[in-house]
């Protein structure tokens, strides 16, 4: 069986939870290689905003040794939320009191910046796609990537989002459409742009719903809001419609006619954005998601547990890769730290998925 300090560990993808991994097995002496698909760290924007949770994602932080760093960065006010109704009439505040640090926001940008400049220099290997991952249990295991490339790893860890292909090694599980899609909006320069909806929105976030439909407002650094509509629509919603994400004046108009009972303040917050928009139909894995056992492989993050994006999956990634680390550090088999970390892993994503299983819809209400 093969010790921790002998193995070849490949991560694959370069989101948080796998960055947080790469850091906590390198502060621990085990070197590890990252491979993402992406051509370099800054080819597509990153999304939105996160706030990370004192009990899990700023726990990996400091695994990482660096939450002080996070908190240098992060928008303390970013903490703010307010609840609105359809005429903007605000309903519940929740302001942050003096040194609260209990979620504090920050950009996911800015947040995968921190964690790849912990890294040693050449850990991630950009525009590496992976095809497929092949050889026996016991490994060595062989990435087989598009471009015709191969590499052996005696440990992968699928830290490759929603669309794994790591997990297709483990499990047949595939995500589902949850009947719930938002449709996203972005404004820039808001405070000077849009005075009107950066004072309505506040210095966080801001949610409304009226039992159909649902909108949340949500602030970014750098003077930016992104905005999520919220409906429960089939799939196909834009072309059933006869839109697509390219006509940006037909989906303002269709906007205008779903939110014609709300006010026009509120309905400037949907179709007033700057740039198109992006649609988002919300996706989640069977509850729970488990598989057999493996000497060689195991997941993190949404490769792991799908979920609705309720504030939890960045927080649980990054918790994810923490502890997977820690447990392959600690342990004397890669198989035996596998194990380790799936014992906790496991349940604590299926009691978090049961109790999200569902929830998206309740943004609409």
């Amino acid at each position: 069986m093969t010790t921790p300090a002998d193995a070849r560990i490949a991560v694959v993808g370069a989101g948080p939870g796998g960055l947080t991994c790469a850091r906590v097995l390198q502060r621990h002496g085990l070197p590890v290689t990252v491979y993402d698909h992406e051509p370099d760290a800054h080819s597509r924007d990153q999304g939105g905003s996160l706030d990370l949770h004192d009990d899990d994602g700023q726990v990996a932080l400091r695994e990482a040794g660096l939450l002080d760093d996070f908190f240098a960065l992060a928008r303390f006010d970013g903490q703010e939320m307010r609840r609105l109704d359809p005429a903007g009439r605000l309903l519940a505040h929740h302001l942050p009191a003096e040194g609260e640090t209990s979620s504090p926001e920050i950009d996911r940008g800015r947040l995968r910046d921190l964690l790849l400049r912990s890294l040693e220099p050449g850990t991630v290997r950009w525009g590496r796609t992976l095809a497929a991952v092949s050889g026996p249990d016991d490994g060595p295991r062989t990435l087989e990537f598009t471009d015709g490339g191969t590499v052996e790893s005696d440990l992968v860890i699928g830290a490759d989002g929603a669309h794994s292909r790591i997990r297709a090694a483990l499990s047949g599980a595939r995500p589902g459409y949850t009947g719930v899609g938002f449709l996203e909006a972005w404004f820039d320069d808001v405070d000077t742009a849009h005075p009107e909806l950066a004072e309505l929105v506040g210095r966080g976030s801001a949610a409304a719903a009226d039992g159909t439909r649902g909108v949340f407002a949500q602030r970014n650094g750098g003077g930016h809001l992104r905005v999520y509509v919220v409906q429960g629509v089939p799939a196909d919603w834009l072309a059933a419609n006869g839109l697509s994400t390219a006509d940006t004046a037909g989906i303002r108009a269709y906007l205008r006619r779903e939110f014609a009972a709300w006010s026009p303040e509120m309905v400037r917050l949907v179709t007033e954005n700057d740039g198109p928009y992006v649609d988002r139909p919300i996706h989640a894995l069977p509850v729970p998601h488990t598989w057999e056992p493996s000497a060689t492989l195991t997941l993190l993050g949404d490769a792991a547990h799908l979920m609705p994006p309720l504030g939890v999956g960045v927080n649980l990634a990054m918790l994810d890769g923490a502890e997977l680390a820690l447990a392959v550090a600690g342990a004397a088999t890669v198989e035996e730290g596998l194990r380790a970390y799936e014992a906790t892993m496991l349940p604590r994503s299926g009691e978090t998925a049961r109790a999200l299983e569902g929830r998206a819809i309740d943004l609409t209400r």
